[in-house]
């Protein structure tokens, strides 16, 4: 179900899931009690307005949140309701989506009988100047600017801070200008400037509202907020440039005065509660949480790194196990060339490879020179350790440390400028070898359960929810072919609620979402067959086929090309599919398809922005392509955005396009044993049929993750942790 944040609890893993469905909100709670609490000092000037995203009350300022920062909020000024959810990706940009509900008007009696209207938004604020001792910060923003625009305003707005006191002071068009203090101030450029069309967003929404920006005539707003010398406390003062006599749904509202009055109260660095009286008569109540999701961070409780003079086991067998224990990695094979020992391992727990690669050479040191299985290792004679890092039985790189200059850096830190200026990492992964010294049983099994909720607030229907038990497990034939499998009963659920169904013109390729959840008590969401193979030095390939995921069974394949830490990669999936039937077994329906895409990954060098451009045919059989912004803060979250564009046109229904946000948490950043395993949260407004994607349980850019160097000199540090 959109918009949903699903979490699952196991012994050894913890997993986070989304579905979607339609006209659905985020629920910001649930969000706030999977994240912890993070200490993050909120100065005067940075707490959420109204409608989202750093402001006063009902009026946007120039200030900007920490970079990396998430805060989701809610708000009540009658007759709205105000459900916001904004990031911070860089600097100087800000972005977010709220929901206005709207009580005293109603989706409809045919839609959603007596619910009160919702109605979805998108903004981004953009900063201009940085405040200087002479210059004030500047800013120039866009609120409600897809869709349906109901609340579609821009703005330019500046901001000063003097001791106690931050002043603001903006020109606001569209609702942030109905006050209409002045005409256009762009009408000498052209025409259209003069006058705010009526409508925007296109017959469905879901269009930027290109006709309807910066036109129209304008109005003053801005503000003080001082900072109180109690500290949790900040008063406001704020004059809007809205005089509601223009309001969406006919919905005008009376205003006594321009000014409002409010406060903010911190109940914690991260939680607040605000407060107010707006339009002279009107009173306003809300809360924010507040998240740095590039600062999350937990304390870990491993095991300490075994000291140098560690007693040698009694073969490599047990030195394999020790440093799955110790060092976090899965050990596939040891072999010895000349005087270089080599280990083929793939990383499990550290997500720093410094931090897997130090633990494990002092497991390496303390066993060579010891009698192995009967036979004498010469450990005075290996003077290089290797370890070539694996995924999935790809070989992807090899990082090679000089052995007498890593046991002097661990002895001393003085010594650790031979060490790390004497590392290299390369992708020269020849294995040729004089001597195997252990080789891992390629047959596995691991498996795991434990419950998942699914829940949907602020929809249609009302509040929805699925109480779930589900069991996943993997079972590997050699390293690069495994079967998989996951399987969810129903325990708890009200489903039977769920009646909105949206109108498609194309096929039902994503819309009978519906009638999957509700269907069947106990299904299979994904079975499937999957085997790698490295084809040449850079490319790779996957092939796979089963149930691939909840609505769709079929077979596919994908090869990619990704250079030794290259900025980019380019790859290719083709995928024949069948939709399956709503019980989740192995009934199959009649719809088959083709999908498939090419897709360019692309480091931009630009505040750690990745962009992946895909093009190619969907589910319904429209052609088009996704663009996909996201970015990966030090913490290991990665905040990203996407949107699809296809050929179905006015075909697609409401929404217009499909777009949604997303976050990867790595949960080590908040459980105080390490991980590599990441919770993925997922925001998708509506659910149509166009531009749907076959959500694969794998892919090969994720899967060779690394070939890229990333941060690995700059952790360096960890080798010792």
């Amino acid at each position: 179900m959109a918009s949903q944040l699903m979490c699952m609890f196991n012994a050894s893993k913890l997993k986070a899931l989304t579905f979607q469905t339609p006209k659905t909100l985020l629920p910001v709670f649930t969000l706030v009690i999977c994240l912890p609490a993070v200490a993050q000092i909120q100065p005067l000037g940075t707490g959420q307005s109204d409608f989202g995203g750093v402001g006063l009350m009902q009026t946007p300022t120039a200030r900007m949140l920490p970079t990396g920062s998430m805060a989701v909020s809610w708000s009540r000024t009658s007759p709205y309701r105000r459900y916001n959810v904004f990031f911070q990706p860089t600097d100087w940009l800000e972005g977010g989506f709220r929901y206005v509900e709207v009580e005293n008007r109603l989706y409809g009696e045919d839609i959603a009988g007596d619910r009160p209207l919702l109605d979805k938004g998108f903004d981004a604020k953009l900063r201009l100047l940085e405040e200087t001792r002479y210059w004030p910060q500047l800013a120039v923003g866009f609120r409600d600017f897809g869709g349906t625009t109901l609340f579609g305003a821009e703005y330019l707005v500046a901001n000063k801070r003097w001791g106690n006191f931050d002043v603001s002071l903006g020109l606001g068009w569209g609702y942030l200008g109905t006050a209409a203090d002045v005409d256009s101030p762009l009408g000498w450029l052209a025409d259209r400037f003069d006058e705010r069309p009526a409508r925007a967003g296109g017959d469905f929404g879901g269009e930027f509202a290109v006709d309807q920006l910066f036109s129209g005539p304008v109005a003053l707003f801005g503000g003080i907020e001082y900072q109180t010398p109690w500290n949790p406390l900040v008063l406001q003062l704020e004059y809007e440039g809205n005089d509601y006599s223009n309001e969406p749904q006919n919905n005008q509202q009376e205003q006594d005065s321009r000014f409002n009055l409010g406060a903010r109260f911190a109940l914690t660095d991260n939680l607040s509660l605000q407060g107010g009286w707006q339009r002279g008569n009107t009173a306003m109540g809300g809360i924010s949480y507040t998240i740095d999701l590039a600062g999350l961070r937990q304390v870990k409780n491993d095991p300490a790194p075994l000291p140098l003079d560690t007693p040698s086991y009694e073969n490599w067998q047990q030195a394999s196990q020790a440093m799955n224990q110790n060092a976090g990695v899965r050990v596939n094979r040891i072999t010895r060339r000349g005087n270089d020992l080599r280990v083929e391992a793939e990383p499990v727990r550290f997500r720093s490879l410094p931090q897997s690669e130090g633990r494990a050479a002092r497991i390496l040191n303390a066993q060579l020179g010891e009698d192995i299985a009967g036979e004498e290792i010469a450990g005075e004679n290996i003077d290089t350790f290797r370890f070539q890092w694996q995924e999935r039985g790809l070989p992807l790189r090899e990082s090679v440390h000089d052995r007498a200059a890593f046991v002097d850096a661990a002895q001393s830190a003085e010594n650790e400028y031979r060490h790390r200026y004497g590392i290299y990492a390369h992708a020269n992964l020849n294995t040729t070898a004089d001597e195997v010294l252990y080789e891992a049983d390629h047959q596995r099994f691991t498996w795991g359960i434990g419950p998942r909720i699914n829940q949907n607030f602020g929809g249609p229907d009302g509040y929805l929810y699925r109480l779930l038990v589900v069991a996943d497990a993997e079972y590997h034939l050699t390293p690069n072919s495994w079967f998989s499998g996951e399987a969810a009963w129903t325990a708890l659920d009200n489903l039977d609620n769920y009646e909105y169904i949206a109108d498609s013109n194309l096929p039902r390729v994503r819309t009978y979402i519906g009638d999957y959840l509700r269907e069947s008590s106990l299904g299979i969401e994904h079975l499937q067959y999957t085997h790698t193979r490295k084809l040449s030095d850079n490319v790779f390939a996957m092939g796979y086929g089963g149930l691939l995921e909840m609505m769709y069974a079929g077979a596919g394949g994908e090869v990619l090309y990704r250079p030794f830490d290259s900025s980019y990669a380019f790859g290719a999936d083709l995928n024949w599919v069948q939709q399956r039937e709503f019980e989740q077994g192995f009934g199959l329906r009649d719809y088959t398809t083709w999908t498939g895409h090419l897709s360019a990954y692309i480091d931009t060098g630009i505040e750690d922005v990745l962009a992946k451009v895909s093009v190619g045919r969907y589910l319904a059989g429209d052609v088009g392509g996704t663009l996909d912004f996201s970015r990966e803060f030090d913490s290991g979250v990665r905040l990203g955005a996407w949107g699809t564009w296809t050929d179905a046109g006015d075909d697609f229904g409401e929404g217009g396009f499909d777009k949604g946000l997303y976050l990867s948490i790595p949960f080590d950043a908040f459980f105080t044993r390490s991980s590599r395993e990441r919770a993925n949260i997922a925001w998708q407004p509506l659910t149509r049929d166009g531009g749907a994607r076959l959500e694969r349980r794998y892919n090969l850019y994720d899967m060779t993750l690394e070939r890229d160097l990333g941060r690995y000199w700059d952790e360096y540090s960890k080798s010792w942790d």
